[in-house]
């Protein structure tokens, strides 16, 4: 039985002594491996109290000092890797495979793309008769969730150091494992005590008093729309800053011109991918309205071969949906789907799992813009298909949307597609299947969120500017 402590503050672990704990269930299996115990609001002022007593020397660190601890960092969590792995994968059942070389694999690939980032940014920047500089802004609150844990935890912590932010971490109360995993490797690399602090807990509690705290002079957080509704609530009398990185419903259009043989498959796979839990997901097939039919028994072909099961098994490509509330709600977005209108032509059953929270993919054709599994964000392995009768329209569809994180074109025609890009309201574009660039800026347009995560603009986002102007 794994047992996680509720805090590490100002260098030291927290013993649970009587406290409210959560019980963690293996998706997989839906056994209990692990209890963690929960903090409280008195943790987090201790926490907010020992980040600020670190934050002016922290703050006043040089640049190459701030790039040796992350050096540091780095290759304590490479002697940890398979730890990572181990525990991405029981907690929320990511395919071992998934979790060696994508969930696990997110962390040094986000601390590399910062190392690399720190080291090219301009200290100063001349304008006119000012100088530009970038302060840290202070103690920051991170809020991540469960679905990428490593990779939310590292996208935030990485570039707050790298600006010079002390800091307090609320993980997901339902992957505290790898997150423990994680403070343990910033302690063996020497950050210094009340720089990095972590309070496992629930959002109505330790995350509700991290947004509204006076203390914390940033939240930055990653979640649902709706959470990120209250988190920015919460944090609004303080007038802090707020950056989100909050739901998607992404768009993928197939141009006529694009290879449907290769990009059908590819677009199944994406959007099953980490079983369809992911913000960024192409979870809307946008194909032309003459080639619906064979494109959607394409999908169905495409779904069918994918293999679901043990996530420890290396063949494994689909694993469990992460929690029993998960599932329950994935299987609720697709009664509704039925219910509109929309063909589900397979998928959506148990894949044949005694136990665990398993789902076969599920593939829905004949979707129309009006339907719900066309506009809201299901989180599950589920693929809407959707006809569109020329380009003008496929954009519109695309479009048709309250968030905008993502989208995806593929076309022969690269010209084409970047035209087409252009006009897709999103913070993110993938031409013909490219994969996410971790020194790229990550972040959506509309209720997708505000601001942006990875390379440079992740560690601006943890600055103020000053401006100093002379005579």
């Amino acid at each position: 039985m794994i047992r996680i402590k509720p805090c590490y503050m100002d260098g030291r672990w927290i013993d649970a002594g009587g406290r409210d704990v959560r019980e963690l269930v293996n998706p997989a299996t839906e056994e209990i491996y692990g209890q963690v115990a929960l903090g409280t609001d008195e943790d987090v002022e201790r926490a907010v109290a020992a980040a600020r007593r670190a934050c002016p020397s922290f703050a006043a660190t040089r640049r190459e000092e701030r790039l040796s601890l992350l050096e540091n960092i780095l290759a304590a969590y490479r002697r940890h890797y398979e730890e990572f792995v181990a525990a991405i994968t029981l907690e929320m059942g990511a395919p071992v495979t998934l979790s060696r070389e994508a969930q696990a694999a997110a962390g040094p690939d986000q601390l590399e793309a910062t190392i690399a980032a720190l080291a090219a940014m301009e200290p100063v920047r001349r304008i006119g008769n000012a100088a530009i500089h970038r302060e840290a802004i202070g103690v920051c609150g991170l809020i991540t969730p469960w679905n990428w844990p490593i990779s939310q935890i590292v996208c935030k912590v990485a570039p707050a150091l790298a600006a010079g932010c002390t800091m307090v971490l609320k993980p997901s109360e339902m992957t505290p494992y790898s997150a423990e995993l994680f403070a343990r490797v910033l302690e063996e690399a020497g950050v210094p005590p009340g720089v990095f602090n972590l309070v496992h807990g629930d959002g109505r509690t330790v995350g509700s008093a991290l947004a509204a705290h006076p203390g914390i002079d940033m939240v930055s957080f990653t979640g649902s729309t709706a959470a990120g509704i209250e988190v920015a609530i919460r944090a609004a009398p303080t007038v802090k800053r707020v950056c989100q990185e909050l739901g998607g419903k992404s768009p993928n259009i197939l141009l006529p011109d694009a290879d449907f043989e290769h990009a059908v498959p590819q677009a199944v796979a994406m959007c099953m991918d980490n079983t369809g839990q992911s913000c960024n997901a192409p979870t809307r097939l946008l194909v032309p309205q003459a080639r619906h039919d064979e494109v959607l028994a394409m999908a169905e072909a495409a779904a069918r071969k994918l293999i679901v099961g043990d996530p420890q098994d290396p063949a494994t490509e689909i694993g469990p949906l992460a929690s029993a509330i998960q599932f329950e709600r994935v299987r609720r977005h697709i009664d509704a789907g039925s219910r509109e209108g929309a063909v589900l032509v397979t998928g959506g059953d148990m894949a044949g799992q005694q136990r665990g929270y398993f789902m076969a993919p599920a593939i829905f054709g004949a979707v129309r813009p009006s339907m719900s599994i066309a506009q809201e964000e299901i989180f599950g392995p589920v693929l809407a298909v959707m006809p569109y009768r020329d380009e003008a329209e496929a954009i519109a569809i695309a479009n048709d949307t309250r968030y905008g994180l993502s989208a995806y074109v593929s076309s022969a025609d690269t010209e084409r597609a970047l035209r087409v890009a252009a006009r897709l309201r999103a913070g993110n574009v993938h031409i013909n299947g490219a994969a996410l660039e971790a020194s790229a800026p990550f972040g959506g347009y509309r209720q997708s969120g505000n601001g942006r995560e990875q390379g440079v603009f992740g560690i601006e986002e943890f600055t103020e500017v000053k401006a100093v102007i002379m005579a």
